[in-house]
Parts: C-alpha cells; structure tokens; sequence
C-alpha cells in the first residue's frame, strides 16, 4: 500500500508530538477569527503551534476528500440498486441495508458539503451550527438526493437507452459551466494555487475539480459556486442568483421526468399507480426547497450578514406586483375622469 507525502509528514509530526507531550512548543502563531455573539461581532484571538496547525490543516483536507469520495461512490452505488429493484420488483435484506447505509453516506457527505460551503465564504468567522440547523440540513438534503434520484431512476427505466443522451447532456452542461464564464471573464489561469505545481499541473487539479463539482451538482446543489480565476476556486458571494437557477432548472427538469415516466412508464415496472408516485416525488422536492429556505431565512448562522434574505425577495416581488395591480386600476380611473372633464 502507497503513502502519500502528506500522510507521512502528519504521521511524523503527530510521533513529535506525541512524544513531546506536556512540554511548550517553541514556534506558535496568532489565530484571529470573528464571532458573532447576540449579533455583535467579537474579535477572537488564540495561539497555535506549528505542528497542531500542521496536523489541522492534513486532518481537515483527509476528512473533507473522504466526506467527497464517500458522497461520490454512494450516489452511483443507490442509483443503480435502486434501479435493479425497480426492474426485479423485489427488494431483498441485504440490498435494502445496502441501500439504506448508501443514504446515509450520501445525505451525510451532502450535509457537510454545505458545512463546508459555508466555512470557505466566511473564513474570517468561527461557526458552529446546532443540533436544529444540521437537523434542518440533514432534512433538506435527504428529500433533495432521495427525489432526485429517485425521478433519474424511473426516467433512466423507461426510456433506457434513450436516456442516455440526455443525462449526458445534462452533466456536460454542468462540467462545461465553469469554464464558459471563465474563457468569458477574459482572467489568466490561476497559478498560484500550489507553489510546488506546474502549468499542466494547474490545468490538472481544475479539471479534477469540475468534474467533482459537476458529480455533486448532477445529483444536488454544491451549495458553492466554481470560479477558477480565483485563487481560491470558490465565489465566496451569497449567490442568491446561482441557487435559484439551480433549483428553478431542476425543477423544471425533474417534472419533465416524471411526466415521461407517468406517459411512457411500463407498467411491469411498479405495482403502484404512476401519478401517484410523480405527484409525492415531486411534492417531496418542493419541501426540500422548502427546508432549505427555512435554513437560509432563519437558520443559517451568519444570516444577520446577509444584505438580502428570502423575505426581502418575496416582499419585492409582492411589492412590483401590488404597484402593478394599482397601476393598471388607476388608469381606467384616469381615462374616465379625463372624459367627464372634457364633457
């Protein structure tokens, strides 16, 4: 079995460490981050030394690409279990367990690409989030993957072959996104994302990264947005605008779906009655929408930085359609005071 450099950097730094316990170490540096406390923001300061910051950095990057990896091979892994008990209308123990822990693996990995998200936009704060907004999370995820899903296996059962096209068109859709607006924006490739790579190298780990970010977004929202002029890969903007054409697109595509499968589906398929089964799926997306506007109104843990929210957005649109309404009640009035004064 290969190990990699960083794995055996952390190994030696954590023996160091080990064997110096209880003694100070000589290097340490000054963290600051900021924290809001009944919405007053705190400066927070605390000293770090070199090798815990080191082991820090490696223990977050192992946690974060094992959280991807496992979100990555259990949506493949659902989506075909899920299409072999349609197509066998059976289900038997182990597939059922098979299928159940590939949920959890994948709602859990999904749930902390949002925790993630949310500490690259805001890395000058210290968030910590409750029990309620990871339950809100968690809930908000679930129906999104399992619906999702879901729609893509009866679609995929139906048409067969024929839906290949389709999906693959859909995903290159995604991969290609990034790199449109980057040739678009007229930026430089970055190249300083890592001092030890080359150019290729460069062009490498963005490839890498947007066939990652277009796997996530095929099966749900990346609840982050690539920029690769950017140092940093991320748009750490709030993205009111990307999240809404993400989920207004896919709802558009998941009841295009599920009115294939209601039209087209084989009966053989299921035992159960087809509009049925694409009225829940698509109810069930709707409250995942639903759940995750609860957790951006009033769960999210750095809301009150927002400079809009939810309800500003629906106020405005009430508003435009209010004036409206009265613009066009006040001109008849008008026309017909401007005829009595003519008389």
């Amino acid at each position: 079995m290969d190990i990699s450099p960083g794995c055996l950097e952390a190994m030696i730094k954590y023996l160091t460490l080990w064997k110096k316990e209880g003694q100070e170490e000589p290097y340490v540096s000054l963290t600051r981050k900021k924290m809001l406390i009944d919405g007053q923001e705190v400066l927070i300061e605390w000293e770090v030394g070199h090798s815990i910051r080191t082991l820090a950095m490696h223990r977050n990057a192992y946690k974060r690409m094992s959280q991807i990896q496992a979100f990555l091979g259990s949506v493949p892994q659902l989506t075909y279990q899920l299409y072999v008990t349609l197509i066998s209308a059976e289900v038997p123990l182990g597939r059922a367990v098979l299928m159940v822990f590939s949920l959890i693996s994948v709602t859990y990995g999904a749930t902390l690409c949002n925790m993630l998200a949310i500490q690259i936009k805001y890395d000058d704060y210290k968030i910590r989030l409750g029990p309620l907004e990871v339950l809100c999370i968690t809930i908000w995820r679930t129906l999104e993957i399992t619906s999702r899903l879901m729609i893509l296996v009866l679609f995929s059962a139906t048409l067969k072959l024929k839906a290949v096209p389709f999906l693959v068109l859909n995903f290159l859709i995604i991969l290609f996104e990034p790199w449109v607006k980057f040739w678009r924006s007229g930026a430089q490739m970055p190249n300083n994302i890592e001092k030890n790579f080359s150019r290729v190298g460069t062009l490498v780990v963005l490839i890498s990264v947007t066939i990652l970010y277009a796997g996530i977004n095929f099966s749900c929202w990346s609840a982050m947005q690539l920029k690769l002029a950017d140092r940093d890969l991320v748009d750490k903007g709030q993205n009111w605008g990307h999240m809404g054409l993400h989920y207004s697109v896919r709802l558009v595509e998941n009841v295009v779906m599920v009115l294939v499968f209601k039209f087209l589906g084989v009966k053989v398929l299921l035992n159960y009655c087809h509009s049925l089964i694409a009225v829940q799926l698509i109810i069930a997306y709707l409250i995942s929408i639903g759940f995750m506007l609860l957790f951006f109104q009033y769960l999210h843990p750095l809301r009150s930085l927002f400079t809009h929210n939810v309800v500003d957005y629906l106020h405005c649109v009430c508003c435009r359609r209010h004036h409206r309404e009265r613009a066009e009640n006040e001109e008849p009035s008008l026309e017909a005071e401007t005829r009595q004064s003519i008389v």
